[in-house]
Order: structure tokens, then sequence, then C-alpha cells
């Protein structure tokens, strides 16, 4: 593991609360390439697979949408890959590819061709092999910060779910022991209050009616953690991961329309007060962070 010192130094101070951005994660994205080793790059690349992520569904759903450059993989590499499984069955032996979206992919031809409804988004879908490629890491931290945003996530997802007598099956992802409960639990907390010591402040979060605040909180919630389980790292991958994930915590603030965000969260509750699963899915798919 390297340490980083001249990077980590170099590189401003950042609050969640800043009105500019002193750097893009494109541009952070280029000086890692630049700085970390072998090892640490790989471990920063999950991070990145998020772009990616976006790009697979695009490609695979609405494949006009323009291209992200933030991931790891090329616009040829994906095209490639998701032509020969079309066309021969079997992914291209370029390492760069996650084994995920292998499997993705191979899940989304299966359906489709059979003209089959599947269960859960593809959004969803993918989300929940993300989140456990990424929890298999052998690095402490990295695999933790993945657990954390899927628990969040699914937690947010049921306790909605709840409120608004939907099925909340359909939309917990992922198979830890959180999501388990989460799916068959009907305790107040889902019996994870035990278990999960983070809970009463998520619950006390998704309380909040403004999207626009309860977004925040929750990112707000997320900085602290990084800052905190990354403090005795603050020069080796777990400090430039953290500084990463913050950073595009911030642009993506800095960019967001309050007024975008607010008719968001009208769209949303509407779609779940009709109870209509299929408004809900065609929302979540429409907009997936």
């Amino acid at each position: 593991m390297g340490k980083y010192y001249y990077l980590i130094a170099g590189l401003p101070e950042i609050s969640l609360d800043d009105s500019k951005l002193p750097l893009t994660v494109a541009d952070f994205h280029k000086e890692t390439d630049l700085t970390l080793n072998g090892k640490d790059k790989k471990l920063i690349e999950l991070f990145y697979l998020k772009y990616d992520n976006k790009n697979l569904i695009n490609q695979l759903e609405y494949p006009d949408r323009e291209f992200i450059s933030n991931g790891c993989i090329s616009q040829e590499e994906l095209g490639e890959l998701i032509t020969r499984m079309k066309e021969e069955g079997i992914p291209t032996d370029n390492k760069r590819i996650p084994s995920y979206f292998v499997q993705f992919i191979e899940k989304y031809l299966e359906v489709t061709e059979r003209n089959e409804d599947f269960e859960i988004s593809w959004e969803d879908l993918l989300s929940s092999y993300y989140y456990a490629y990424g929890m298999k890491c052998k690095n402490l931290f990295i695999a933790s910060w993945f657990e954390l945003n899927l628990n969040i996530n699914n937690m947010l997802v049921a306790i909605s779910a709840r409120k608004y007598d939907l099925d909340r099956t359909s939309y917990i992802v992922g198979e830890n022991e959180v999501a388990t409960n989460l799916r068959i639990s009907n305790a107040r907390d889902f019996g994870i209050g035990v278990f999960v010591d983070y809970w009463n402040e998520i619950q006390n979060i998704a309380e909040e009616s403004d999207l626009y605040v309860r977004e925040k909180r929750i990112d707000s919630f997320k900085w602290e953690w990084l800052s905190e389980h990354s403090f005795f790292h603050p020069f080796e991958i777990e400090g430039v991961f953290a500084y990463l994930a913050k950073l595009e915590m911030l642009e993506r603030w800095i960019t967001l329309d309050k007024v975008t965000g607010e008719k968001t969260f009208r769209e949303l509750i509407g779609a779940m007060k009709k109870g209509s699963e299929k408004a809900l899915d065609e929302f979540k798919k429409n907009n997936t962070k």
C-alpha cells in the first residue's frame, strides 16, 4: 500500500457547503492515474465503476444518451463486450471488464429475448451486483463504504415503502443481513436496530419531507463517516478514496438545481401515493443518481 503525502497535501480542502468546486472528479481521476501504484489504482477504480454502470445501462436501454467519460471502461470496450455477448454469447477477454458486467448482460439478454417482465428495475439489479462486487474488496474501509451505501439506500426504500403501503421486497437490493431483514421483518426497526448503529439517524433523516434537505443530510452523514473511518490513514489509499467520494458529493451539489430537486420529490411522492409500482419503477429509471 502506497503513501501519498504529496498528492494529499496538494489537494485543496473541501466542505460539503462549499459554493465553488476547486477541481472536478475528472481532474482528480487524471491526477490519481499518474500518482497511484497499480494495486491502489485498482482500488480507486471501484469508485469510478459507478459511471461505467450508467454507461452500461445507457448502451443497453438508452443508446442515444451521451457517454460518460468519468469511468474506467471506454465506449469502444463496452461496445465490444455487448456486441460479443449478443452475437456470440461470450464476453471479451478484456481484464478491465468487471465480472458483474458479464453477469448483468447475460441476465439482461435472457429476459429481453424472452420478452419477460422483470421483478426489479435494471438499475436496481446492476446496483445490487455493483455493491456485492465492491463489498468483496479486501480493503476493509472501501468494502465498508460499499456496504454503508447499500444499507442506507435499502433502509430509505424500506421506510418509504412501508409508509405508502408498497411491497418493499420489490425494491430492496443485495443479499446482506440488513437487506434480508428489511425484506422480511415487520418489526418497527425491521430487526436491524440492534446491529446497525446508524439506524436511528437514517430513520430520522427519512422523516424529512423536503427532498433537497433530506439528500443533503444523507450526504452529510456519509461525509462524516468518510472522515471518521479514514482518519488514521490520511495519506494512504483510504484517504485518497475518501477525498474522491467527498469531491463527487460536492460536485453533484454544486450542479444540483433546487427547483429540480423539489419537482423530483413531488413526482416520487405522487407515484407512491397512487400505489403504482410501474410508475415508481419508471421514476427510478429516469432519476438514478
